[in-house]
Formats: C-alpha cells, sequence, structure tokens
C-alpha cells in the first residue's frame, strides 16, 4: 500500500476507446497491484493549456500524455519533471524511439485518411481525395490546427513526402498550404476529439476524415462499422507520459510509468485498440495478423510521413497563429 499523498494520483490522457483501453491495462490493474487509488481526466491537447495551468501557479494534473512536439516544447519550458528512468527500469527497457529527458514513450499511433465503406461506394486512395469535391461529395473531416493538417494540403497538392518539411518551413510553402485548403475551405468539418471522427462518419455528417487509426479500428471492432483505412501517406507520430512540474504525486506517477512500462503489461493495449507500444519486447509478444494492423507494420512505417516534432518545436506557435486568423477569416 502506498502513503496517500495531499490528493489522488491524477492521469491525464486522450479520452474515448484509447483511454478505455488503457484503463483496461494499466490504470485498474495498477490500483488493484498496489491497493491505490487515482483519478482520470481526458483532454484535446495543445500547449497553451499546459503553459496556461501552469502559469496559473501549478496544476492538478500531474501525469499527462502528450504529442511529440509538446513534449519537447514543455521540456523546454519546463513545465515537465525530468524523467527518472531508473524509478521506471531503465532506458533499456523501452524503444530508443521513446526514451526523451522529460518523458517516456507510451504509444505508436498514425493519422490515417478513413471513409464508410457502407455509404461510400468510390474508395479513396490518398490525401489528394480530401480534395476532390467531385468524386467526393460531402463535408470532410480534418483536426483543427496547423499540424497534420498543413502535412496533409502538401502532399494532397502533389508534394513528396520527403519534401514534405523542407517546403513547409518556407512561406512559399506555408502559403502553398493554405491555399490547398482555401479550395475546400466551406467543406471541412474541423475536430477537436479523436471521438468525433469515427462518429461523424458514421452518422453520415462527413465523406472523408482524417482520424487516429485505433479509433476508427475500434469502431469496427466495438460498434460493428465498416469503416476503411488509407495508409499511404499516414502521419506517424509518438505519445509520451510526462509528469507535470511540481506534482506532489511524482513517485506514485513513477511507480505507474513503472507497472506501465513491463512489456506483458503493453502487449495487452494493442490486443484493444491497435496502436503500437514502446516497451522493448512488447510487439514480439503479439500474433503476426494483429502486428500487421499496427502503424509499427513495416508496410505502414514504409508509407508514413514521420511527424517531424523538431520542424513543430520551431514552427508551432507562428503557423497556430496563422492558422488561427485563417480560419477567421
Amino acid at each position: 500500500m502506498h502513503a496517500q499523498g495531499p490528493r489522488d494520483l491524477t492521469v491525464v490522457s486522450w479520452g474515448g476507446a484509447y483511454q478505455d483501453a488503457q484503463r483496461d491495462v494499466y490504470f485498474r490493474p495498477w490500483m488493484t497491484a498496489r491497493g491505490a487509488r487515482m483519478l482520470e481526466e481526458n483532454w484535446d491537447g495543445g500547449i497553451d493549456v499546459l503553459r496556461a495551468r501552469m502559469r496559473a501557479g501549478g496544476t492538478n494534473w500531474d501525469l499527462v500524455q502528450v504529442e511529440g512536439d509538446h513534449l519537447l516544447i514543455g521540456c523546454r519550458e519546463e513545465l515537465f519533471e525530468p524523467m527518472d528512468w531508473d524509478a521506471i527500469g531503465g532506458r533499456d527497457a523501452y524503444l530508443p524511439e521513446a526514451v526523451h529527458p522529460c518523458g517516456v514513450g507510451a504509444v505508436q499511433y498514425a493519422f490515417i485518411l478513413a471513409w464508410d465503406r457502407a455509404r461510400q461506394t468510390a474508395a479513396p486512395s490518398g490525401w489528394a481525395d480530401i480534395f476532390d469535391l467531385a468524386r467526393f461529395p460531402g463535408r470532410r473531416a480534418l483536426r483543427r490546427g496547423p499540424k497534420t493538417t498543413l502535412e496533409i494540403a502538401l502532399m494532397a497538392d502533389g508534394v513528396p513526402v520527403a519534401q514534405v518539411y523542407d517546403l513547409l518551413a518556407t512561406p512559399r510553402g506555408q502559403d502553398r498550404a493554405f491555399r490547398k485548403l482555401d479550395s475546400i475551405r466551406a467543406e471541412i468539418a474541423w475536430w477537436d476529439r479523436g471521438s468525433q471522427p469515427p462518429l461523424w462518419l458514421a452518422n453520415g455528417e462527413v465523406a472523408l476524415a482524417c482520424a487516429y487509426n485505433g479509433r476508427i479500428s475500434a469502431a469496427n471492432l466495438r460498434d460493428g462499422r465498416d469503416f476503411g483505412i488509407v495508409w499511404r501517406q499516414n502521419l506517424a507520430g509518438l505519445g509520451s507520459w510526462v509528469i507535470m512540474r511540481g506534482s506532489p504525486n511524482k513517485e506514485r506517477a513513477l511507480d505507474l510509468l513503472r507497472f506501465a512500462g513491463q512489456a506483458d503489461v503493453q502487449a495487452r493495449l494493442p490486443r484493444l485498440i491497435p496502436y503500437g507500444v514502446t516497451a522493448a519486447g512488447a510487439h514480439a509478444l503479439l500474433p503476426a495478423p494483429l502486428l500487421a494492423q499496427l502503424p509499427t507494420a513495416p508496410a505502414h512505417v514504409a508509407a508514413a510521413l514521420r511527424l517531424d516534432e523538431q520542424f513543430w518545436l520551431r514552427h508551432l506557435d507562428p503557423l497556430s497563429r496563422r492558422f488561427t486568423a485563417w480560419l477567421r477569416g
């Protein structure tokens, strides 16, 4: 039994089917094993959310899952505790890409193009189809924000995957991406939560959607949907756990991370929602048919644009300002 701190450990993740899977694989088993309590919250991301909480004199969030650029920015701005690698099993217990001074990788995911086979007779083949209103009439769901959206716009406009970030770093490339978005501006439904694209596809609100691969697969598995996934030009990312600076529950957060970092524990997550995991040896415990569904499958990796977190470390704030101004029109 762990002694209780001034309040319960509060863990913040991305909600929906993903957090449901985390609860079954990590949170409840840890509470049972430790005789401990914890609280859950979910959020939609955004470095400004974390900045505002810390500016207000602290936060009741302890352990938070963040995207790669938020990990880099928050570490630079000292929003997070340095990661105590000895306390969570050591660096060698994780894949190299999961190791960072301020966080530990939790999940490997992809943004993919999705559609509902029950409603759509023609099958899309890539991001260019998002912009083809004649062949694919109806609204299309894109993630609200510059990250992923600008990459998609450039790939849809014919920019090769290997050239996307070099071009997007220039005013010419940024102008080109926003011009491409202008061409379908009236038909875009902007989503903030990962649970929205599968819901909108199911009820016919959108014809095509950029979505997390796991949310689409979970809808097929749990809700009997017949959603298709286009892996070509998928945007691959890594989500990480961080401990908020000054957390009074740091030791319990580290204990949860150590528990969740075991390969045999992590290997249970892809069975509930098909995301890649980060513990060394975890993927070796999975059957081949399941491995083929993950973003980490070799064919999917070969087709991917890896989200460039160093690019977004440099450009997130100015491009976020421009994107917000563009939305307001």
